[in-house]
């Protein structure tokens, strides 16, 4: 039962470490634009100059 003393306050600060990081990612633009890249190397241009 003392266990629980320490997990439980250790999980809600890890959930919130976890949101944290989440909302920084979404917030920082990381999962704007996921298929821009992919189509982008299929319209490459390789000619000479």
């Amino acid at each position: 039962m003392d266990i629980l003393y320490l997990l439980i306050p250790l999980s809600v600060v890890l959930v919130f470490l976890i949101g944290a990081a989440f909302w920084w990612s979404v917030t920082s633009g990381q999962f704007d634009d996921l298929e821009g890249p992919a189509h982008r190397i299929l319209t490459d241009d390789d000619s000479p100059v």
